[in-house]
């Protein structure tokens, strides 16, 4: 990246280690921070806010290590406007290789009143600790804690008497996520203009998420003249978080026609520590989330389909690519249309002809119909239907099974055998054993059953399970497999092809011992 003056670059703060860190539930082990910050540090976060040392004594040595281990980024602590807190953070983000002391305290009316100080009184707080600050370390950061409920006059004192003691960062923080983009920027607009010395520092902007306005205050303070974004993975934060780095970062990308800035960060990292966050915090990404989420490059509609087969950009304003992904995700299910199935099964290998296709569709609507979402191991046990020649003896026409604790469980059983329908009722020890013996009872055989094996096709309650059953008489092997979101009815249409194979053998005479796979999915 060439060189940028501090007004076409913008910082990325990243605080997914002490803001994001604070989400109920969401506390990370010290192995699980330093590997998160080592992420980071390799994604090229410029600042990574890695803790708040005087919070814990493990808080101080996971900042402690952060710092020794960091290569590139900016390593930064959190104190309050506290003397001791101070030392304490410079104790620990000290071994970085460019350390940062960043120092708060809550400006707002309802904030001075907590600690029940004047304004007069505050100001002087703030000179003092800024100072002390400035003096153990040359890269100081201040925030003036609910600015955007600040009075503005004292906001201009306070800002105007932190750039004076010292400070080389001066952050505006929306605490509560009150202020709408219009005020943000606006606010980013004022400071600049009648604060002295604003010119010399760097403005950052620090936004919480209550109205989901967060990324928009963000980029808006952007606009006006702030130059360093404090920001989250995920958007991970205090209740309903913060910024989220993947949007900002994607919207100065996408957007640098509005907003020509530049970071530093390597986009194609973005999903990999998305997920790895969300794993380690234990806050799952919500499928719709921007850029991150499981939907952010999914297409269900056939429309959109098939505006996306034609020309990714017709629905696509970023690439996959991009964020760390292989390709775009089109998502089979009841509302694709044709042309995306005969896409899907290409780049799986299945080259269809127009009737074939026909056929399939028809099968993958019925499927579609049970299961919200097809996989791509989904379409391959469809396809298994479609390619075997041989004519079915035995069909399953009905079943019905009764299972539970209180036994003995029962099968009732409709097939057509040879074209006529035959029925039978059976118990067994569970429901598959019980539905077995109904197809023994109706198509009596001396064949041996040597496996029986279930396997989930794809993830979730509505999975295809794959049922696989290899039968052997007089030395015929044959193999039968089906799959359904009905393990029972899995195993039945698996019992049921292996059986129909079989009787092919017999009437060819066959005695070798090789498997003949029969592998279905209804």
């Amino acid at each position: 990246m060439t060189d940028m003056t501090k007004q076409d670059r913008v910082l990325i703060f990243d605080t997914t280690l002490r803001d994001g860190e604070q989400s109920p539930g969401a506390t990370m082990t010290h192995a699980e921070k330093l590997e998160i910050a080592q992420l980071l540090d390799e994604m090229g976060v410029d600042i990574i806010e890695a803790g708040f040392p005087i919070a814990s004594e493990g808080d101080f040595n996971a900042v402690s290590e952060i710092a020794r281990q960091s290569q590139n980024a900016v390593i930064c602590g959190l104190a309050r406007a506290q003397l001791g807190d101070i030392d304490r953070c410079w104790e620990a983000v000290k071994h970085a290789r460019q350390p940062r002391i960043h120092t708060f305290i809550g400006t707002s009316p309802l904030h001075r009143a907590i600690p029940n100080l004047t304004q007069d009184e505050m100001a002087d707080r703030i000179h003092e600790t800024v100072t002390h600050a400035r003096n153990l370390c040359d890269n100081v950061q201040w925030s003036p804690m609910d600015a955007t409920r600040t009075e503005l006059d004292y906001l201009y004192r306070v800002v105007e008497i932190a750039i004076k003691a010292g400070a080389t960062t001066i952050n505006i923080p929306d605490t509560v996520g009150y202020t709408a983009p219009r005020e943000s920027a606006d606010l980013i607009a004022k400071l600049l203009e009648n604060v002295p010395g604003a010119d010399e520092i760097i403005f950052a902007t620090h936004c919480h998420n209550d109205l989901g306005m967060a990324t928009a205050n963000s980029l808006a303070a952007v606009e006006a003249g702030a130059r360093q974004v404090e920001c989250t993975i995920n958007g991970l934060g205090e209740r309903a978080g913060n910024t989220a780095l993947e949007e900002v970062v994607m919207a100065l990308k996408v957007r640098n026609d509005i907003m020509p800035y530049e970071t530093r960060i390597d986009s194609t990292k973005i999903m990999n520590i998305s997920r790895r966050v969300a794993t380690v915090s234990g806050f799952a990404v919500q499928f719709n989330k921007a850029i991150v989420g499981k939907n952010a490059f999914a297409h269900e509609s056939g429309i959109h389909q098939d505006g996306m087969l034609k020309n990714a950009e017709t629905f696509e304003i970023m690439r996959p690519e991009d964020v760390g992904l292989t390709e775009t995700n089109i998502v089979m299910g009841k509302h694709s249309g044709r042309a995306a199935l005969r896409s899907k099964l290409e780049d799986l290998g299945f080259e269809l002809g127009d009737n074939q296709l026909k056929d399939i569709f028809v099968r993958f609507k019925e499927l579609a119909d049970r299961k919200k979402e097809i996989y791509e191991d989904d379409l391959i046990a469809l396809m298994r239907t479609a390619t075997d020649p041989e004519e079915d003896r035995i069909r399953l026409k009905s079943l019905k099974v009764v299972c539970g604790t209180d036994g003995p469980q029962t099968a009732d059983m409709v097939l057509e055998v040879d074209g006529a329908e035959q029925s039978t009722n059976q118990t067994g020890d569970g429901p598959v054993d019980a539905a077995f013996n109904c197809i023994k009872a109706l198509v009596p055989h001396t064949a041996r059953l040597q496996l029986y094996q279930v396997h989930a096709v794809t993830e979730g309650t509505d999975a295809q399970a794959t049922v696989s059953v290899r039968m052997e008489e007089e030395g015929r092997i044959v193999t039968g497999q089906s799959a359904d979101t009905d393990t029972v009815v899995a195993s039945v249409r698996a019992y049921i092809h292996a059986l129909n194979r079989l009787l092919v053998r017999r009437e060819k005479g066959g005695t070798d011992k090789r498997e003949i796979n029969y592998k279905d999915v209804s």
